[in-house]
């Protein structure tokens, strides 16, 4: 990474590029991370790689819900783990909220590899290891849970693509946010707030706003998330991104 300098006009994109790479070199992210990451970043181009003000307002709401909720939960895979492991933390202790590491491709292995990754960045609890529980509704490994942690949470922030876990997870009655560039993704489609942003500036957003909502009184946070339209969200979002396309044409 020390070989990119920042005068590149990719830098950031590369320096993220070196990140996941390396971090699926040493087990944290699964091969599969790489080709979900680039096209994540495909629809990045799309937004200008900045974050609109609709993915803001997204962000602000997120906020809210996370600061109202009961006992929610950061779900951690392997992608978010390489590229916002210290703003996850960071943002848990704001909230606070609890950590879980939850992946569709699980082993042992990287269950403790990326809790490993947690811990060094000082996170003091790591949920994921006890594996006793299961999402209803789910054929696959991403159904494991804890029973103290997302089994149990009233909100559950999904940073990257979770399609059919997001929808399983509504299907419980939870509030589900979600980060993904993927407007049309099924994990946006079935969330409760789809913050359709690059996650490397998504939860700095969401710490920032969460600062500034912290001391805010409860009727003020309720409503704005009851102001709160997910499908229009969307729509709006579909919109901006047609522009963006039909002005570089």
């Amino acid at each position: 990474m020390s070989s990119i300098p920042p005068s590149h006009p990719r830098y950031l994109s590369l320096i993220t590029r070196e990140k996941i790479t390396h971090a699926q070199r040493i087990g944290i992210v699964h091969k599969t991370g790489l080709i979900a990451h680039g096209r994540g970043e495909a629809f990045d181009y799309i937004l200008g790689e900045n974050t609109p003000e609709i993915s803001m307002n997204a962000e602000k709401t997120a906020a809210a819900t996370l600061l109202l909720a009961q006992s929610p939960v950061i779900s951690i895979n392997g992608n978010v783990a390489a590229l916002t492991a210290e703003e996850c933390i960071e943002l848990a202790n704001l909230i606070p909220a609890k950590l879980e590491v939850n992946l569709f491709h699980r082993t042992t292995k990287r269950i403790h590899a990326i809790t490993t990754l947690l811990k060094n960045k000082g996170a003091a609890t790591i949920y994921g290891q006890k594996a006793d529980a299961h999402i209803p509704g789910i054929d696959h490994d991403r159904s494991i849970c804890d029973k103290d942690g997302i089994y149990t949470a009233d909100v559950v922030l999904v940073p990257l693509e979770d399609g059919d876990r997001c929808k399983a997870l509504t299907a419980m009655g939870k509030t589900v946010i979600t980060i993904d560039l993927n407007p049309l993704s099924r994990t946006a489609q079935t969330a409760t707030i789809t913050i359709v942003d690059n996650v490397i500036r998504a939860i700095p957003n969401i710490i920032k706003w969460c600062t500034t909502l912290k001391k805010t009184d409860k009727n003020t946070l309720q409503t704005i998330v009851k102001q709160w339209d997910n499908i229009q969200s969307l729509d709006k979002i579909l919109q901006f991104m047609s522009k963006r396309l039909n002005s570089l044409c």
